[in-house]
């Protein structure tokens, strides 16, 4: 249960991947709606401040003439307070002459050293600025305003400033109405997105919730045809899974199976032995070597079960590589030498580098089990030929005996567990284990008489892999 809490969650991760860039957006939106209105807002009281400072510009006129002409200004208040929004909002001015001395209005507003921008919003010789008067933000206008009396000719410069209460509480009141609409808008999103979501990810809980009410034993494959396209994918692969397990568990349930059935009977003819022996039956060496017997046959059945099980979990864990067949063959010819001197047998082993993709275990196996029967049917004296060659795209080992071969009946079973060709002839395992190997790793396996005219000469077992050519 920790483990699943602390898991993500898809559909936690769905809201998130589509929730928070929409977020994102519109707190961009939010923001970049409240520069474009304060913009607008700036400008179009900056028409007020331009139209104030030229309703100002139009009372100036010059006094005197030649040296004695002087910039006069008589300004009322009432040219300013129609332009005043509300009592939120206080204008005020200053006029100056060409040379920057103050000639009327508020002598503390600081005198406008800037310059005109090259392409204002007006095509009058008007500039606009953020500053400070009196401890208060204001919004200024500058406009050069020419005035003429008579000969005479000036420049003047107006400045009106105004306080930014009511533009600022403007700007909070956009910023307030277009915030409820995008939270509305992210309100409606959220909740078509939780739907939408919802709705998506239903396979996904109903497949899991199937999953959980499914008993231990119930591996079935699950309706992939019936899932979402993006889902189908993961459906096919725990189907495969599923295969897989249930395979493993035939298996285990058929390796259970055989061995109890085997085992089974040398157990009971190990006991009958012990009591005969302990009646006196038989002579205590003759009945000791009777157990021994048993004993090994029991220990030779035991070890090629467990070999059998082995096969399938190397198949699973597919832990294989690269490497050369001819090191394993050699070896294993190796180990057998001492039975194919004892029959005396013609032995020939001719070995090519063959490169497969294979376990070492099982290239061991193989060739034990196929060069053991091999040696256990071949008569003494004997031949007995070993090759391992290329052949085309596949690595090929052929085990030749100079037995007396197999029946078609028999060739039908003889891969079969337990099939042994005799009632004195091993526990019928050896064939089966070399099959799943061969098998395992990808080649084939066929057991062929070989004959001289209509003569049986000996059994050619053949086992092809594929080459390993990384």
């Amino acid at each position: 249960m920790s483990a699943r809490r602390a898991s993500p969650s898809l559909r936690k991760s769905l809201l998130l991947g589509i929730l928070i860039p929409i977020l994102l957006f519109v707190l961009v939106d939010t923001y970049s709606l409240y520069r474009q209105a304060l913009a607008a807002v700036n400008t179009a009281y900056d028409r007020t401040l331009l139209a104030s400072a030229k309703a100002i510009g139009e009372l100036l006129d010059i006094e005197g003439r030649g040296d004695q002409a002087r910039l006069r200004a008589q300004v009322p208040y009432s040219a300013l307070e129609a332009f005043e929004a509300d009592n939120r909002s206080r204008m005020s001015y200053r006029v100056s002459n060409a040379q920057g001395q103050w000639v009327d209005g508020e002598q503390d507003l600081a005198l406008w050293t800037g310059q005109l921008p090259q392409q204002g919003p007006y095509a009058a010789l008007v500039d606009f600025y953020d500053d400070t008067f009196r401890g208060d933000a204001v919004r200024v206008a500058v406009l050069l305003q020419p005035v003429a009396s008579g000969r005479e000719r000036t420049m003047a410069t107006v400045q009106v400033a105004e306080t930014l209460e009511l533009r600022h509480t403007l700007a909070r009141q956009i910023l307030i109405d277009t915030l409820q609409r995008q939270l509305i808008l992210v309100t409606v999103i959220t909740a078509v997105v939780l739907l939408v979501v919802d709705r998506a990810t239903r396979p996904v809980r109903q497949l899991s919730n199937d999953l959980e009410e499914r008993s231990e034993d119930d591996l079935t494959a699950l309706p992939a045809d019936e899932l979402p396209l993006e889902i189908q994918p993961l459906a096919v692969a725990t189907n495969h899974v599923m295969h897989k397990l249930q395979h493993l568990l035939d298996h285990q349930k058929r390796f259970v199976r055989d061995a109890a059935h085997q085992l089974r009977t040398p157990l009971a003819v190990l006991k009958v032995q012990v009591q005969s022996a302990l009646r006196g039956d038989v002579p205590a060496t003759q009945g000791l070597e009777e157990i021994e017997a048993t004993v090994d046959r029991a220990t030779q059945l035991a070890n090629q079960m467990l070999s059998l099980a082995k096969v399938e979990q190397v198949r699973q864990q597919q832990d294989f590589a690269g490497m050369d067949w001819a090191e394993p063959v050699r070896a294993i010819a190796l180990d057998l030498s001492a039975l194919i001197a004892e029959k005396n047998l013609d032995f020939e082993l001719i070995t090519a580098p063959c490169r497969v993709l294979a376990h070492e275990w099982m290239l061991r196996e193989m060739a034990r089990n196929l060069m053991h029967n091999a040696i256990r049917l071949t008569p003494e004296g004997g031949q007995l030929h070993i090759h391992l060659e290329n052949e085309g795209n596949q690595a090929q080992l052929t085990i030749s005996d100079s037995g007396p071969g197999i029946s078609d009946a028999l060739r039908m079973r003889l891969f079969q567990p337990f099939a042994a060709g005799s009632a004195h002839s091993g526990s019928g395992l050896g064939l089966t284990i070399t099959r799943e190997m061969v098998l395992a790793l990808g080649g084939t396996i066929q057991l062929n008489n070989r004959y001289s005219g209509s003569l049986c000469t000996g059994l050619d077992a053949c086992v092809r892999l594929p080459l390993h050519t990384s």
